[in-house]
């Protein structure tokens, strides 16, 4: 489990060593201490406790990653597969790929490609390419660009930093941020007369006219030909914070349309390994639009697996090991939960701060069996195989809960609007 950052509050990285250490795997994983939920994980073999910024050169995180490397191939006697948890540690590995190698196994993917992906702007492009619904767009090169088109954008406007993966280092918001009116954009402008950062304005969906959809997906590099891409597809029902933050609580269902268009536009651009694509079905047109891809495991991944147990992480591993992924459909009529996100988010979507409708209607439940399967519930964080991860999570996450559900029932939440946000946890939100 490869990161870059602080963020010890990061679930998708427990599930992941979970899943695998429930298989049998020996799992390693970069940690921030001795005491973060994946440390604490009785899953897995040895913790590298290696804090970083994610403002370090990149010579010097390739250098700390390859020295882990050569210490589990020294361990192991073989190769270990690395699995990216951030953007930024997609984008490094992709980059440095060759330096790597002899370390580390991972899907053979072009070097820039996650960089283009994660990037807002560039993602655009990319989908103006490949014909795939994106909502418009602004990258102002400069402040006065800004001004100069303030009269002809159509408010609201989402505002996100342009550059996910340099988040840590250079933000230019400090997460998506709804702008409703001019005066909202000129009071977030007013310090970037001397420096314009990379900020995007993009178009806002409204939450009356939209629905919030997510899939993941793996794509083989075609290294084993026996192995198809998996994908799986579901609904963000609740985020925390409320618009624009970590899915807290979603659910699975069959979407054949949406499954198709993300592996179409993943082919196109010729990604292959683990992704998570965050979608808006905007019912004003009936297309599926992209908001982010994320090049690397998602957060909520345990939401998905297939009827034969297979979920992304399993599936890279057979897969890079030289084995066969079993072929099976989704099960559906799963539910996954964050625990310490979805009380503050229950509280707030009951508050009316909800960034989409759910598929069906605003009275569709919450949560739905769907198409064949058992109703399943997943954890983000309590196992009972696996208790301390979950211990140590409330334990770090008590403060900060706090504090933002007192936002909440005081009204001052839901601020930010129209994306999605990543692994950082309570009080950070970032892409994906």
């Amino acid at each position: 489990m490869v990161k870059i950052g602080h963020y010890p509050l990061h679930h998708g990285g427990v599930g992941a060593i979970r899943s695998l250490g429930r298989a049998g795997v020996p799992v390693y994983a970069i940690t921030e201490d001795r005491a973060t939920p994946a440390a604490l994980s009785r899953f897995l073999r040895r913790r590298f406790v290696w804090s970083t910024t994610g403002s370090e050169p990149a010579e010097q995180l390739v250098e700390g990653l390859a020295g882990i490397g050569r210490e589990i191939l020294a361990a192991e006697g073989r190769r270990c597969i690395a699995l990216p948890t951030d953007d930024e540690a997609a984008v490094l590995m992709a980059e440095h790929a060759a330096e790597l190698e002899p370390f580390l196994l991972t899907p053979r993917v072009p070097a820039g490609l996650p960089r283009a992906l994660a990037g807002k702007q560039s993602l655009h492009t990319l989908c103006l390419q490949h014909g795939v619904a994106t909502p418009r767009s602004l990258l102002p090169a400069s402040y006065q660009e800004l001004t100069a088109a303030a009269d002809e954008l159509i408010f609201p406007l989402v505002a996100k930093n342009a550059d996910p993966y340099a988040r840590l280092s250079d933000p230019a918001v400090g997460s998506t941020t709804l702008l409703p009116d001019r005066a909202a954009l000129e009071e977030l402008a007013a310090d970037w007369r001397s420096a314009m950062p990379r900020v995007l304005l993009q178009e806002y969906l409204p939450m009356e006219h939209a629905e919030d959809w997510i899939a993941h997906l793996y794509c083989s590099d075609g290294t084993h030909a026996v192995n198809e891409d998996l994908v799986f597809t579901g609904v963000k029902v609740r985020a925390w914070p409320p618009r624009g933050g970590v899915t807290a609580h979603a659910y699975t269902t069959p979407n054949a349309d949406l499954a198709e268009e993300s592996i179409r536009f993943c082919r196109a651009v010729g990604f292959h390994g683990i992704c998570d694509l965050d979608w808006r079905y905007d019912r004003r047109d009936g297309r599926y639009k992209l908001l982010d891809f994320n090049p690397r495991l998602g957060a909520q991944f345990r939401l998905f697996e297939t009827e034969q147990g297979v979920d992304l992480v399993r599936a890279v591993h057979l897969d890079l090991t030289g084995r066969t992924v079993p072929k099976g459909d989704q099960l559906d009529g799963r539910s996954f939960t964050v625990e310490i996100l979805d009380a503050p988010a229950r509280v707030a979507a009951r508050r009316g701060h909800r960034s989409a409708q759910l598929p069906g209607g605003p009275s569709a439940p919450p949560t739905r069996a769907g198409g064949r399967g058992r109703r399943l519930r997943e954890l983000a964080w309590t196992a009972a195989d696996d208790p301390l991860p979950a211990l140590s999570a409330a334990v770090r996450s008590a403060g900060p809960a706090v504090n933002r559900l007192r936002q909440v029932v005081a009204g001052a939440a839901g601020g930010s609007a129209g994306g999605s946000a990543g692994p950082r946890g309570t009080g950070h939100t970032t892409s994906g």
